[in-house]
């Protein structure tokens, strides 16, 4: 007879003890290790249980529905009063399982029973399940024979990760009155590599969205896109913006913009490197130096919020003829524009480089990246969850996290 927990006799020391203090350092948000893909875990207490909730994005290309979610494992109480963990993975119920917490920012699961994981029908009958479950379709239903094998290999590569998962910590971004927008998480189309997770941060005049999952050829952890919000793009009549050269030609010229300030910058950069080299150490000499750098950065925060100030409430917007997008129904409108810069590389993450492109923020929920040597268009829709025991407790502490997540995939 299968033995259920006595929550009647039981004390609420006994659950803070053998429970909530044991696994108090793995509640919160983590991104789990299953190669490029990556993914978002979030672990919380419910009731007497803690369990672990796997987030998924809506099938693709439904980037406005809300996120989907599983568990992956769950931690109670049995009657002895102590923590007994279960894998949930796979559909034959609760099963024996193991965590191990390596260090405050990393644990690891183990299932004891993978044979729970099988299916009677074997691989194909796990493969069909798996495709309902990621994609909402059958492999009937995807004509695309790339997309079918990125389907395949995606399934392939996970299935190895069934049975043992580590897990690291990741923050959600802090925010400032400053920002565009909240900082957050977004669900972005990404074209036959369906919906992935990204990250929006604010890192002074630059936002940064990183990916949380991703793909063979852009993966979990990389900087996906980078938005210089010092150089903001005044977008064409409705007409005009219909012509892909007409809205290239504008974004490559902001490009060789930025390009001639930041060699200025280096070349300035040198001549005050040369100027201290010749008036020598001395404090009297330094001081000048940084109140120059104090009003530089002051005359770029005040242009960017200038810009944001000049900008309309609201223009018209539509996606240039042959930019290719997941998603038709995008908004119509948008509120500024941005250039930016986007991560693209080969399969396997092979010879990745920075494409010019333009951010186009839509609302407080939604933006858009086109990416013109792709000829293709992202958009990115708010994951409204409100996740718990997920801030960092310092800038510092985030940005550290941002660099362990991206030199795993490196």
């Amino acid at each position: 007879m299968k033995i259920l927990p006595d929550y009647e006799h039981m004390e609420y020391r006994d659950v803070y003890t053998c429970l909530l203090h044991r696994y108090r350092h793995i509640l919160g948000l983590w991104q789990p290790d299953i190669g490029p893909y990556g993914g978002l875990l979030n672990v919380v207490v419910d009731g007497l249980f803690i369990i672990g909730w796997m987030y998924l994005p809506p099938h693709d290309p439904h980037v406005d529905d809300p996120m989907r979610f599983k568990p992956l494992f769950r931690i109670h109480l049995m009657e002895r009063k102590s923590a007994t963990v279960e894998c949930m993975y796979g559909h034959k119920g609760p099963h024996n399982g193991h965590i191990q917490i390596v260090k405050k920012d990393e644990f690891s699961t183990k299932c004891n029973q993978t044979d729970h994981h099988r299916m009677s029908g074997g691989r194909q009958e796990e493969f069909r399940t798996w495709l309902r479950e990621e994609w909402g379709r059958t492999l009937e239903d995807i004509f695309h024979e790339h997309m079918q094998e990125l389907i395949l290999m995606k399934f392939i590569y996970t299935s190895q990760y069934d049975n043992c998962l580590t897990y690291r910590r990741i923050y959600l971004p802090p925010s400032s009155p400053d920002d565009l927008l909240k900082p957050g998480l977004f669900k972005g189309t990404y074209g036959s590599h369906g919906l992935e997770i990204v990250m929006l941060s604010f890192h002074g005049k630059k936002a940064k969205g990183t990916k949380i999952t991703g793909d063979p050829n852009i993966p979990a952890g990389q900087q996906t896109v980078e938005i210089d919000l010092a150089h903001p793009i005044q977008l064409p009549d409705i007409e005009n913006l219909r012509n892909f050269n007409e809205l290239s030609r504008i974004v490559l010229e902001v490009q060789e913009q930025v390009r001639r300030e930041q060699q200025e910058e280096e070349e300035e950069g040198q001549d005050e490197e040369e100027g201290r080299s010749r008036q020598g150490d001395s404090q009297q000499a330094e001081q000048p130096a940084q109140k120059d750098d104090a009003g530089a950065e002051g005359t770029e925060a005040a242009g960017a919020a200038a810009a944001q100030e000049s900008a309309p409430t609201s223009q018209p917007f539509v996606l240039p003829v042959g930019v290719i997008s997941r998603n038709e129904d995008y908004p119509r409108t948008c509120r500024m524009c941005f250039y930016g810069t986007g991560l693209i590389a080969g399969h396997g993450f092979t010879s990745p480089e920075r494409t010019p492109g333009i951010f186009i923020l839509f609302d407080d929920d939604r933006f858009g990246f086109i990416w013109l040597e792709l000829k293709s268009f992202s958009l990115y829709s708010r994951i409204k969850v409100s996740f718990q025991n997920a801030e960092a407790p310092s800038r510092e502490a985030f940005d550290e996290m941002l660099k362990n997540i991206q030199s795993m995939t490196t």
